[in-house]
């Protein structure tokens, strides 16, 4: 199995009613061949290792989208996310400030006055079938909400997927 296309899980603790109203929302599955991996450890086995040249594409659009009232992680927070010994809820996760975190998932995201995300990392552990779930969900609050949205989720989906695909690949899930 790679990285397929699936539904928000139901057992996700991103609220059902949200996932239903989200403007976009989008979930991808990758199997995990290491099950005993914590779900900060397999964040960052995914979202920690962009190449050179989507960190200098997310540095320049966050600098572009600031310019509109965005709320954008610092360009250190991009080019060199500092990885902790643990983790709370309110603290910073890379760039965004995590807003859930159990032994089974972690939810991190950014609230706007233009559109809210949630980023949830679901591990699922099944014996032989373990697999790990990457959730997005974005709700927008007007027109530049959603004309935002409409042009970086191409880019959006092809990352996600993308930067999962390589964890799996170097033996990182």
């Amino acid at each position: 199995m790679s990285v397929v296309a699936c539904e928000v899980p139901t057992f996700s603790v991103l609220e059902r009613g949200l996932v239903e109203r989200a403007f976009f929302r989008d979930a991808y599955r990758a199997p995990s061949s290491r099950p005993e991996s914590g779900v900060v450890e397999i964040f960052f086995a995914i979202f920690g290792h962009h190449l050179k040249w989507m960190k200098v594409v997310l540095v320049l659009r966050n600098r572009l989208v600031s310019c509109f009232g965005l709320a954008v992680p610092t360009t250190a927070e991009i080019m060199r996310p500092q990885v902790k010994a643990s983790y709370e809820i309110g603290e910073k996760i890379g760039p965004w400030p995590i807003f859930h975190l159990t032994e089974a998932e972690l939810v991190a995201g950014r609230d706007n006055k233009h559109l809210d995300f949630r980023l949830s990392v679901l591990k699922e552990v099944g014996g032989r079938n373990s697999s790990v779930v990457v959730s997005t969900i974005c709700t927008t609050h007007n027109w530049f909400g959603k004309a935002y949205l409409v042009l970086v989720m191409p880019f959006h989906k092809w990352g996600v997927r993308r930067l999962m695909s390589q964890a799996v690949a170097r033996g990182r899930l």
